[in-house]
């Protein structure tokens, strides 16, 4: 990646754009459906192209390799490449700060926030078995659950959902919606924990046990919501897709996320730090309202922070948002302020 060179953009001639993706079936579902949104906003074609990242060829935990943001580097690498006009991200898998050159031009209508158990039986959290074996590849839902049910032993786990699935007794045939290897473990878990949001773009919601209360865990900044990356240039008005972005970004996913990134950013945490964040626009109200939660790994202490801000209906969009990412910082403030080395020591790690 060219450091903060800014890469051209699209000929005023080209007649598609190109957008680019993971190969996983989930993101190639995500991108296809907002290639189609852009396609039909803008009315310009488009044509996919599968970029492998790194994190698709190593293997081990995510937290030793960066973090969910080794999936978004290739991305962006194309991107600034000229491979790709488009990338389309889970914005919880974003660095949370921004990259010189491009632009998060587009975040569409949120969807499901919430993480979501799969489990044998269909059990919820408070109804797991003592000592129940829960996988997941997440610090921060690690965490979480081990603050609510210190019982659990909590595995890491990788690979696309439907390998994922298929480590829950009971749901081994999930294995069959994905390219899972052959010698790959099934059955041998409790549960998973996975993104809502994810499940219900697969049209595999049938498998949600339990969608789990905020109150219990705190999702990721991000969660449920899509990021559309572009060239900065390729952002302006009067560009091949700079009308259609305008379009496609939604005004309360567009706030909520800013103040959970704003915090992030703030704290100088990882996507991969066990460190919750939750922005909830009310729409009634127009009060916009940040929750965060840090967690120390093995659950036996928790911080939490909260604040919110009206938004003035009359005020303009970017001032609005400028709003929101101020109250992200403020939310980090409180946390940095009440610190007792929870925050610096899950930081560090």
């Amino acid at each position: 990646m060219r450091g903060g060179e800014a890469p051209a953009g699209r000929g005023a001639g080209d007649d598609e754009f190109i957008v680019g993706t993971r190969g996983s079936r989930l993101a190639l579902t995500q991108t296809s459906g907002a290639a189609e949104a852009l396609s039909a906003y803008s009315g310009y074609g488009y044509r996919l192209e599968t970029i492998r990242s790194e994190g698709d060829v190593l293997t081990g935990p995510l937290s030793q390799m960066g973090g969910t943001g080794v999936f978004a580097t290739a991305l962006r690498s194309a991107l600034f490449d000229g491979r790709c006009d488009v990338a389309v991200h889970s914005l919880k898998d974003l660095p949370a700060k921004d990259l010189e050159g491009l632009s998060i031009a587009a975040v569409p209508v949120r969807a499901e926030v919430r993480d979501a158990l799969c489990s044998a039986g269909d059990l919820p959290v408070e109804r797991l078995p003592e000592g129940a074996k829960v996988g997941t590849g997440s610090p921060r839902r690690k965490a979480q659950l081990l603050a609510a049910r210190g019982d659990l032993e909590v595995v890491d786990i990788r690979g696309n959902v439907g390998t994922r699935l298929a480590r829950v007794r009971g749901r081994e045939d999930a294995a069959e919606t994905s390219t899972q290897a052959p010698d790959a473990a099934r059955g041998d878990l409790d549960a998973v924990v996975l993104a809502g949001a994810g499940l219900i773009r697969l049209g595999l919601e049938h498998h949600i046990s339990e969608l789990i209360s905020t109150e219990v865990m705190v999702p990721a900044p991000g969660q449920g919501a899509l990021a559309v990356e572009v060239r900065a240039v390729d952002a302006e008005p009067g560009t091949m897709l700079g009308e259609a972005l305008a379009q496609y970004d939604d005004f309360a996913a567009r706030v909520e996320t800013t103040a959970e990134r704003a915090l992030l950013a703030r704290l100088n945490a990882g996507c991969s730090a066990p460190i919750g964040g939750l922005a909830r626009l009310d729409e009634a109200t127009g009060v916009l309202r940040l929750r965060s939660v840090v967690c120390a790994p093995d659950g036996s202490s928790t911080q939490s922070a909260e604040a919110a801000v009206e938004m003035t209906a009359a005020a303009p969009r970017a001032s609005a948002v400028a709003a929101a990412a101020q109250l992200g910082a403020a939310v980090a403030e409180q946390l940095l302020a009440d610190d007792t080395g929870l925050l610096a020591h899950v930081i560090d790690t």
